[in-house]
């Protein structure tokens, strides 16, 4: 599989990324109005509410986060608020030929990739989500890959993996089980709160993935 860099434009101007320059992908990301400013009304109104999945049949990747953020809540966007390197990483590891904004993850299935939840419902904190919801939300993730058939189902969050699998000494990378024909691999949280990794070391996990599917 292979990627070519794209240079985006935001609030008509053009943002140069590239590898050497992934800060900028993330300026890109949360400047120029890309990214809608919700009160604090608004946010706290979008606690328990869900975001639909983007899903096609046999994708390459299905990645599947955690749960949506107040944010994500609020925009209906899966991975959107100010500060989550998701989509940063995504195009920094050549997945996207360009930097895609959260309200553009439809496009996504045309690269061959996907996106859903452990958890459906959002809150402010992943650290709110019981393990049996978790738990819950692994299983119901094994039947959304039986039934669309991903090359690979991506789980971002190795805390939230372990649990929701049983699988308490998991570590980051390629699992050694499949569901179905698919394989697993877990990546790191792309949240902002998670300074284990920074944007670059993120986005080489990222390409790690990417190039185990070639």
């Amino acid at each position: 599989m292979s990627r070519r860099w794209g240079d985006p434009f935001v609030g008509g101007r053009q943002v140069r990324t590239s590898p050497a320059d992934p800060v900028a992908a993330v300026i890109d990301f949360c400047s120029h109005g890309v990214v809608p400013r919700p009160t604090r009304d608004e946010l706290a109104a979008a606690h328990d509410r869900t975001i639909p999945d983007v899903l096609a049949p046999d994708l390459d990747v299905l990645f599947c986060g955690i749960n949506p953020g107040l944010y994500s809540g609020f925009t209906g966007h899966h991975f959107a608020r100010p500060g989550n390197r998701f989509w940063p990483a995504l195009h920094a590891s050549g997945f996207t030929p360009r930097l895609l904004r959260p309200a553009e993850q439809e496009e996504l299935t045309s690269f061959g990739l996907g996106l859903t939840n452990l958890v459906a419902r959002a809150t402010a904190r992943a650290d709110e989500l019981s393990d049996e919801e978790l738990r819950a939300g692994g299983q119901r993730l094994v039947e959304v890959v039986r039934q669309y058939r991903p090359g690979m189902l991506a789980v971002v969050g190795i805390t939230a993996y372990r649990t929701a699998f049983g699988v308490p000494k998991a570590t980051i990378g390629r699992q050694g089980t499949t569901i179905g024909d698919a394989g697993v691999w877990v990546l790191p949280n792309p949240s902002g709160l998670n300074a284990h990794y920074q944007l670059e070391a993120l986005a080489a996990e990222f390409r790690l993935l990417r190039e185990a599917l070639r």
